[in-house]
């Protein structure tokens, strides 16, 4: 079939469909999205029911749940997690045995969840060989490093993790969404065998339809494209199928871990990674999805400030693992076949690079060592948490931080009450303009804490914050899709670069002191202004912070 023919055959299906779209209140009703939630409240009402049949069924039952209640409680306190997650399951264990003690045993029992881990384990063990940690690297960063401490965080990253350092890399920053969409737009143009992409989220929208385009032409240039969005997207911004619509473009895609009208835990950790790979040797990765707002084309919450940083040299290797390792979990395999390894990581060349910035744009700097690094919730290790905690503990002038979200557990807390407390100078940029109503009320609720222990906070007076950046002391820093909350540092899959010694590291403090001089400063007094209802509301949402 021609191109025409099939475009024209394509467009009288849509046209069918959008024909038989109900109109109003109904196309409501009968929504996906209506659909889903429907399906899950029935299943959850049927669950509580049950637990509370079994509640009030008899004294002997009631008796036997006391006793499971209280073995629950001995083994979450025995359990290797953060204190938070622990209390959030030990109060209503307690306080309502059955309930608590069945609700615990069904999360934990979940086998898609236990299945996941397996696969991710068995791909990790494979690409040990792949990811081993080139000495003459961590000789040099021991070199640079005034204490030799850097070598630390090196060698946890590659040992909890297989995230090697590399040297030999370009590194550009990009402190709004419309210029790393810019420069997208020129790698994707530029791509010559392969393209991978991996999005927490896209919409229709401008942005995503100019990509879209590009792909489809690279495709008939014998470019190999995979797409893969997180399946929260098909809820309410793409259609339920729409990884099928790109499979008829000969795009290869994925709606990884898609909603379903089933209540399961393992729908609760999504794919929030954001990575564009081209040919293994440029890769891209921060808050930045595909839809307009991110690049300021549509207003939602005033201005979107939103962060990224573009990599070039043999650092791309990682990203390119990263991606592969979600694209077979999403086909639920429990290896990357040595064809693949080969294709796409072994048989790329990188120049020494280290030597000249010959190959790279301008505004690339080079020198230094960057590790791009990831995180999954299957992992014993809390990657994330623990690199910006890294951060805060060894620096001896300032961090700063922008973070959209400030949910935060007890470690998370200290540490930064700790570094502001040794005099190092602890700022956070928050959003003035909230995306969700109840994560500020909660940010307000660390507020006074924090600020009073000298952490300082500032508000983005002109809009959103969605950036996730960590930079301190001018010689290190963390760019990527990692946010100061649960949902981050325990729930998701999540991505970033870890940048040491690297001119660019400048670049992200400049943009930082930049959107500083837009911001508001939050006070005592200013928290002592927010309204008392808001205030208890914050309080009461920390309960199940966890879970948010």
């Amino acid at each position: 079939m021609s191109n025409e023919n099939y475009e024209e055959c394509k467009m009288q299906r849509q046209n069918g469909k959008e024909k038989r779209k109900p109109k109003g209140i109904l196309r409501v009703v009968f929504s996906r999205t209506a659909v889903i939630g429907v399906s899950l409240l029935l299943q959850i009402y049927v669950l509580f029911a049950t637990f509370y049949w079994l509640s009030e069924y008899s004294t002997l039952i009631n008796s036997i749940f006391l006793i499971m209640g209280a073995i629950t409680v001995i083994y979450i306190l025995n359990e290797e997690n953060n204190a938070s997650f622990k209390m959030v399951w030990m109060i209503p264990v307690l306080v309502i045995p059955v309930f608590g003690t069945l609700m615990f045993l069904f999360v934990n029992l979940q086998l898609e969840t236990k299945f996941m881990r397996k696969r991710l384990n068995l791909m990790e063990r494979e690409l040990s060989t792949h990811l081993k940690q080139d000495q003459e690297v961590v000789d040099k960063i021991v070199s640079s490093s005034p204490d030799g401490g850097e070598s630390g965080l090196v060698h946890y990253l590659n040992q909890a993790g297989g995230y090697p350092a590399y040297a030999g890399n370009g590194v550009k920053f990009f402190p709004l969404g419309e210029d790393k969409f810019a420069q997208m737009i020129i790698e994707l143009k530029n791509a010559k065998k392969f393209i991978f992409m991996e999005y927490f989220i896209v919409t229709k929208s401008y942005m995503w339809d100019t990509i879209l385009e590009i792909l489809k032409e690279k495709v008939k240039e014998g470019v190999e494209v995979r797409f893969m969005y997180d399946g929260m997207c098909s809820l309410v911004l793409l259609p339920y199928g729409y990884y099928k619509d790109l499979e008829e473009f000969r795009i290869r895609s994925h709606a990884f871990s898609q909603i379903k009208p089933v209540l399961s835990t393992y729908q609760n950790n999504r794919d929030h990674r954001k990575i564009l790979v081209v040919d293994g040797k440029v890769a891209f990765t921060g808050g930045i999805n595909l839809a307009d707002e991110y690049i300021n084309r549509k207003v939602r919450f005033g201005h979107w400030k939103d962060t990224a940083v573009m990599v070039k040299g043999p650092a791309v290797k990682s990203f390119t693992l990263m991606f592969l390792k979600m694209w077979n979990l999403a086909e639920k395999k429990n290896n990357i076949s040595k064809e693949e390894l080969y294709k796409y990581v072994d048989s790329v060349e990188y120049s020494d690079e280290s030597k000249t910035d010959n190959g790279f744009d301008s505004g690339m700097h080079t020198g230094g060592m960057v590790t791009p690094y990831g995180d999954n919730p299957f992992s014993k290790e809390r990657i994330g948490r623990q690199v910006y905690i890294d951060i805060l503990n060894r620096a001896k002038h300032y961090v700063h931080i922008m973070t959209p979200y400030l949910i935060l557990d007890d470690e998370m807390t200290s540490a930064l009450i700790y570094c502001a407390q040794r005099g190092v100078e602890t700022v956070i940029i928050m959003p003035h303009i909230p995306d969700k109503k109840y994560a500020f009320l909660l940010a307000h609720s660390y507020y006074l804490e924090l600020i009073k222990n000298g952490v300082q906070i500032y508000e983005y007076t002109p809009g959103f914050v969605h950036a996730k950046i960590f930079v301190s002391d001018g010689i290190r820093a963390s760019v990527g899709t990692i946010n100061l909350d649960f949902r981050s540092l325990y729930l998701h899959f999540e991505c970033a670069a870890y940048i040491y010694h690297n001119d660019v590291v400048q670049d992200i403090e400049d943009d930082y002191q930049r959107t500083l001089s837009m911001s508001q400063k939050i006070t005592t007094e200013t928290v002592n202004r927010y309204p008392l209802r808001q205030k208890i509301a914050g309080q009461i949402l920390r309960i199940i912070a966890p879970l948010m």
